[in-house]
């Protein structure tokens, strides 16, 4: 398992391992407190690869932990996956549901978004969670206009 070859030694569960090797790829949406430790290595993206991490990171039989969510959201509005391997790796692991849900609610922030256009298409037919995954605040940020409260736009996290 990688978790043993790639310890992190205040990662308490596979969550907090997910939640180190995200955060050393630089999703920043999220951060662990405590962090991990600087002397901790995350697998090189030729073991464990970035698509690998963002199905690893929407398989739901972990903790319940959703917020997690937001970590692979923001690998996928960056739109540097191959969209291909992420599509095989999601069928074979079962997650194309909660890629479909969360795609849903990204369009509504960005229709015309590429890999979310992708992966909504792609997973049209799968079976949809009953209830939200996630809202789709949780997958993008609010642009301010003029230093003033309300959002102007939305955009998404990237």
């Amino acid at each position: 398992m990688l978790r043993r070859e790639y310890p992190s030694s205040t990662a308490d569960s596979l969550e907090d391992w997910l939640l180190d090797v995200a955060n050393c790829r630089g999703a920043r949406i999220i951060v662990r407190e405590p962090p991990a430790l600087d002397d901790f290595r995350p697998p090189l993206t030729q073991v464990f690869s970035l698509e690998e991490l963002v199905v690893a990171i929407c398989m739901l039989q972990g903790q319940d932990r959703p917020q997690l969510l937001r970590l692979a959201a923001q690998f996928i509005s960056r739109n540097a996956l191959d969209l291909k391997a992420l599509s095989r790796v999601a069928i074979r692991e079962r997650v194309g549901p909660v890629l479909y849900a969360m795609a849903r609610e990204a369009l509504k922030v960005d229709p015309r978004h590429p890999a979310w256009s992708f992966l909504a298409k792609t997973f049209s037919g799968a079976s949809h969670p009953h209830d939200a995954v996630l809202h789709w605040t949780r997958l993008a940020q609010p642009v301010m206009a003029n230093g003033r409260v309300n959002a102007a736009s939305w955009r998404l996290v990237a």
